[in-house]
Order: C-alpha cells, then structure tokens, then sequence
C-alpha cells in the first residue's frame, strides 16, 4: 500500500499502475509510465518507467507534482510487419520458447512476461530482415526455469521439422537462466545436423534501453549465412558493452552472472567464433561439422528424467541418496569438490560417502562424479580417497560441466538399460562435452 498522502494524489489524479504521468519534484521533471507498487518497496515511492526503458522511484512529499499524460494498455503492443520474401538472401527460422528475450512489461505485475507473437517480435527487430528472410514461429511460451524433459524432445521435433526444409539455419529464442541445460541436451538429441541451429537469449527485456536481444540476434544471424559451421551452439554478448558477440560451444558454456549480457562463458574450451557488431566473423574453432544441405538429421529424444543432481558440501549426509534410491531415480550426478572428493574419512564411517554409494550403484544406479571448481577435469589416480570412490563403481565425468554431465546421463539412460553400455557412452565424447585437450588460456 502507498502512504496515505501518496494515495490521496493517485486518487485525486485518477492515476494507477500503466498511466502516462509527468512527476516534478523540485526543479526536475520526470517523464513516464507508472509501475505496480511492490509490497517492499518503501510507500512513500512511486516508481515510473522511463522512456528509455529505466525504471527511477521518487519520494512523494506535498511538493512533488504529478501530471497524467495518458493511459496506456497494461500490456503494452507493438506493431506487426510484414516481409517481401528475397530469393537471394538466404533464410533462417526463428524458433521461439519464450524467456526474456521475447519479453516485455507487464505493468500488471511490474515485470516481465513472454507475451510477443512471432510477428510482432520480428517487427521489432526490423534489421534482421537485412540479413536473411526471417520466418518465425512459436512453438511454446514457457520460461526457462519450467523447462522438462518433454518440452526438450518437442523442441528438437519441432527443429527436425523445420532443418527438413532445406533453411540456412535455425535460431532457438530461450530464456537464459537454463540456456545451457537446453543447448546440451539439444546437442545429444540433435545428431548430423545439415545446418546450424543456435540458442540465443537475452539478459534484458527488449523493452529496456539496455537490451541485448537485437545484438544477440543480428551476430546469430551473420554468423549462419557467413560460415560454413553446422550444429548446436550458442550465441551471447562477448562483454558488458555492444561490441560483439561469441559463439560458444552447446555442451561447454555456464551462465556466470545473473544479470551481466556477458553472463555465458566457456568451460573448459575455446569459443567457436567471435561476431562482430559489423557483422564480420573471426573463426576461432577449426575443426566442427560444416553444413551439408544433403545430410539427415539424427534425432533421438529418448531421456530419463529421474536424474539428480547433488552438490558435495562439509557435513552433507550421504542418507539423501536413499532418498532418490526410494524414489526410482536411476542416476545421480554428484558435482564433488576439487577433484571430484566426496566425504570418505575413516575415522567416522557414519559421514563417508562410500558405502552408501556403493550400496545405490549395486542396486542399479549410475553415479557420474564432476566438479564443482567448474574448469578443469576430475582426477581418479591423484588420491587415496579418490581411487577408493572409484572402487564404489562411480564413473569420473572427466572435464564434462555439471550441466552437461546432467543431461548426458537423462540421454544416455533413455536409450540403454546395460551397464557396460551405460559407461562406455557417458565417457565417448558424442557432442564435445568431453574435452580432447585443454588449453593454458581457456582459464579466464
């Protein structure tokens, strides 16, 4: 609730949340529209939109003026636009999920909902159309912190439908916070691809002057009609400022900011390519699948989703795994410390790890081990602990991201029941998650 005398200003003005207002307070004017109150938000403040897409809170006193300007729709629209088809561009297909990047203001909630249709998201991004002809489509409205196992598979159904029709690439629109799980799963599920399919998200609303949806978009789309690189990768500011994008490798990448454009970095690898503002493309990476217009694509959307992840911490207590044992999960990814240590001392067998992982893998569970230092590899030989792990039949994930370990493991045990089969797939290396060599530089 406002203060009482902040109320009485909005009622006598017959402003609300979505109005147009001109507030002055001393000799500053400031122009905008009105924000919901939120309910921790001090009640002396009315918070406006600004033009540019900020917003600023103002302390109400008796000397504050507030002007109505207008009202505007609680969900702001935007124009559509239709697009001459040019036989001499090439043409990709903007796949859309949802997430911040087909976002803007909800001024009945004061945030942000993925509410753009296909058409009005490309006329917002009107520069696209210099570089391909764009088709466009929805194929969910989700964020991507709801994301499941069945949304992946439909999502690289929905790919295979479209990379049949002969298109130079496929952009994947995706809310970032879970960006990375979709890319590497989209990469086991997604075998031979003829043409690129890139995963591009925004940490801005479009609606925010700071937005980098349009960066991130325009370098995604260069990048496919001016290489020859086919597969799944993804596309992200390469720094805080407007410079250009990279195109980062789908199995080796971690979102490492929460609101930084520049939040994607490699893990353990080297980006693909960097892209330009002025679209001009510096390939980085020199061996990958190049486009073959002529290659089937091998999809397989076979995924268990009764996989967990644990992260190893001092005083954690091994009884969880009964838990997920219990509950018909057939795999666990434990992300352990350094090296991939979990708790093994001797002196108190009640808080080591080892029997009761031992217990869970001979009842037919399968235990990858990563680290959660995040670069680097896990090391089985270093350690007495280490090799005593082992002996419990856990399998070392090599350099493999969590993440990445994580949707292997749903990939691989929706396609075999075997053991023996099991191992042998989670340590070939199917879509780069597993590092050949590692490099001096790829440490930031």
């Amino acid at each position: 609730m406002y203060s009482k005398p902040l109320e009485k200003m909005l009622r006598k003005k017959k402003v609300e949340a979505g109005d147009d207002v001109r507030i002055t307070k001393e000799k500053n004017s400031y122009a905008g529209t009105v924000m919901p109150k939120s309910e921790s938000a001090d009640a002396n403040i009315i918070l406006i939109k600004l033009e540019n897409g900020y917003n600023i809170g103002i302390d109400y006193n008796s000397k504050v003026r507030i002007e109505k300007l207008g009202t505007k729709s609680r969900l702001e629209k935007f124009p559509t636009h239709a697009f001459t088809f040019d036989p001499k561009k090439p043409t990709i297909m903007i796949l859309h999920t949802g997430g911040t990047i087909a976002s803007r203001v909800d001024y009945k909630t004061g945030g942000v909902s993925p509410a753009f249709t296909p058409e009005e998201f490309i006329a917002m991004f009107p520069d696209l159309t210099k570089i391909a002809n764009i088709k466009s489509r929805m194929i969910m409205n989700i964020a991507s912190e709801d994301m499941d196992h069945t949304r992946y598979g439909h999502i690289a159904k929905e790919i295979e439908r479209d990379i049949k029709l002969g298109l130079d690439g496929i952009i994947l629109g995706h809310g970032t916070d879970t960006l990375h799980y979709s890319a590497a799963m989209l990469s086991f599920m997604l075998q031979n691809l003829p043409a690129p399919v890139i995963l591009v998200g925004s940490q801005r609303s479009s609606d925010r002057g700071s937005s980098d949806a349009a960066l991130n978009l325009a370098c995604a789309a260069n990048f496919i009609t001016k290489t020859d690189f086919s597969g799944v990768a993804v596309c992200m500011h390469e720094n805080p400022s407007d410079d250009g994008c990279l195109i980062l490798p789908a199995t080796k990448i971690r979102k490492m900011h929460t609101s930084r454009r520049d939040a994607f970095r490699p893990v353990n690898a080297n980006p693909i390519a960097r892209v330009g503002s002025d679209g001009k493309i510096e390939m980085i990476a020199e061996n990958y699948l190049k486009k073959d217009k002529k290659r089937n694509t091998i999809v397989n959307v076979n995924m268990d989703p009764k996989v967990a992840i644990i992260k190893m911490y001092p005083i954690a207590e091994p009884t969880i795994l009964d838990f997920y044992l219990k509950n018909g999960y057939r795999g666990i990814v434990i992300e352990g410390t350094g090296l991939g240590h979990v708790p093994a001392s001797p002196e108190d067998p009640k808080k080591s790890w080892l029997p009761s992982i031992k217990a869970v893998v001979k009842a037919g569970m399968t235990v990858v081990i990563t680290s959660q230092t995040i670069h680097g590899a896990t090391n089985k030989h270093v350690y007495k602990n280490l090799r005593l792990l082992e002996a419990t039949g856990v399998i070392f994930g090599e350099d493999m991201t969590t993440e990445a370990a994580y949707t292997k493991l749903c990939f691989v045990l929706g396609n075999t029941k075997d053991p023996a089969k099991i191992k042998e797939m989670l340590l070939t290396n199917i879509a780069g998650e597993i590092s050949q060599r590692r490099e001096l530089r790829q440490f930031p």
